[in-house]
């Protein structure tokens, strides 16, 4: 057993030493911790808990590279309790039933929590998250998850309900430099060994270039110092251009099926709706950058064409479709043009989401009133003895009459004084609320008087 446990203590310590620069540059307690002082502030509840060793189930969720691995890892380091860590991606319920079972030993022989953090929580499946309840909720294990996704949509409810959710930012630009400037200088776990320096510009571009993710710009800069020689003064010098072939690009967050996804779609919609044309076509490029299919921003700009422009002006929805039928015809990347066209447009086009309140509001009076009678004489009158049952009789075409209108009630009498479509004052529904008042309003249409029908129409229309 002893030789067990030293084989163990030594392979530990070697796998410390060779692991890569950001996992040997991981915060072992809270005061080494960077960023993330909205929810581990020294005022805040998860700084209290940790530090008084009182913390409960968990989820932890952000993008890659905020530190929700190093969060569960200084909890490891704080608590008295049995630290154990599994990834959902290799793990599976046989992992977790060994663990829960000692916890349960544990607890039972020695009074002493046991901590699980389950990293990627989101790759079990429903069976697996839900075997955990009944140990979460009697307190034989503490539940800490780890996820880049939306825990309200990838983690049971049930789980969610009994843990607090805390979600993590990207990392500042300003987070990012101070832990390169930390890797490059630690003689202890960083690469201070080497004797290594770096430029402030240097610095700056990979903190810029590596988008709050932390992990990404401490591997630039192993890479950097790794694969560099020294110069004369027998140190390594971490430059503007060193610094450039380390991250070609920069990092983008952005996973189709992910929450960035449907942010960015989100604050494309919102610019176009607030009349941002450059907001609307900065995140248009953001999506391009990510490889959005040109297919889905279409189908967006053709419901915000409707849903917020409307009848404001008509023509955007028709720019919309033909958008989107040149786009799936194209394709990337000159289908970017097109698209670009049509958000501008739709930016640029005076708004009304007169659309969409008024069949919003058609569509709960008919869940109210259920299906009212139709009056009779617009029912259908094409059919042999429909005239019988007094279906069509009474109708007034509305062509017969000036103004083409009538002035004839349509809707069921329960409902006839109720007003859906409210023409608002922007843009081409200006004309048609002044249409609509003149016909309605106008003392001639009071009496419809009926002229003389036209040689060509019909005795029946319908």
């Amino acid at each position: 057993m002893f030789y067990m446990d030293l084989f163990d203590y030594m392979r530990e310590k070697n796998t410390e030493k060779e692991s890569p620069l950001a996992s040997r540059m991981r915060p072992r307690t809270l005061d080494e911790v960077v960023g993330q002082e909205h929810i581990i502030g020294k005022d805040k509840l998860l700084y209290r808990a940790i530090r008084a060793d009182k913390i409960g189930s968990i989820i932890l969720y952000g993008p890659p590279g905020t530190g929700k691995t190093t969060l569960a890892k200084v909890i490891a380091n704080s608590t008295s309790a049995e630290f154990r860590q599994i990834n959902a991606t290799s793990a599976g319920k046989k992992d977790m039933e060994e663990i829960v079972q000692e916890a349960k030993d544990r607890l039972g022989g020695y009074g002493r929590k046991t901590i699980l953090f389950i990293d990627e929580i989101h790759r079990f499946n429903k069976g697996q998250q839900d075997y955990l309840l009944p140990f979460v909720e009697d307190g034989t294990i503490t539940l800490i998850g780890a996820t880049t996704e939306n825990p309200y949509f990838e983690v049971n409810s049930a789980l969610i309900s009994r843990s607090m959710i805390f979600e993590l930012h990207p990392l500042t630009t300003e987070n990012i430099r101070t832990l390169i400037h930390r890797a490059v200088y630690d003689s202890d776990r960083g690469m201070g060994a080497y004797n290594a320096e770096i430029d402030d510009d240097a610095e700056e571009f990979l903190a810029e270039m590596s988008n709050g993710d932390a992990r990404h710009a401490l591997n630039a800069v192993e890479l950097g110092v790794l694969t560099t020689d020294k110069s004369a003064d027998g140190k390594i010098h971490i430059t503007l251009d060193v610094a450039r072939e380390c991250i070609q690009k920069r990092v983008a967050r952005y996973d189709k099926k992910g929450d960035n996804h449907y942010d960015t779609i989100s604050a494309f919609i919102k610019s176009m709706r607030g009349s941002d044309p450059d907001a609307a076509v900065y995140y248009l490029a953001r999506m391009m950058n990510a490889g959005e299919e040109p297919e889905f921003i279409a189908r967006r700009i053709m419901i915000c064409a409707s849903e917020d422009v409307g009848n404001a002006d008509p023509n955007a929805l028709r720019v919309a479709v033909a958008a989107s039928l040149a786009a799936e015809r194209i394709g990337w990347p000159e289908s970017r043009i097109i698209l670009a066209q049509a958000a501008e447009y739709v930016a640029t086009a005076p708004k009304s989401n007169t659309a969409d309140a008024s069949i919003g509001k058609a569509v709960q009076l008919v869940e109210e009133t259920g299906d009212l009678p139709i009056p009779p004489y617009l029912q259908d009158a094409h059919y042999s003895h429909a005239k019988d049952l007094g279906h069509g009789i009474g109708y007034q075409y509305s062509h017969l009459y000036e103004q083409h209108y009538s002035g004839q009630q349509y809707l069921p009498d329960a409902v006839k004084d109720e007003r859906l479509y409210e023409p608002s004052e922007n843009g081409y529904e200006q004309r048609i609320r002044a249409h609509m008042y003149d016909l309605t309003h106008s003392e001639r249409y009071r009496e419809p008087q009926e002229l003389e029908p036209q040689p060509h129409d019909k005795t029946d229309r319908t």
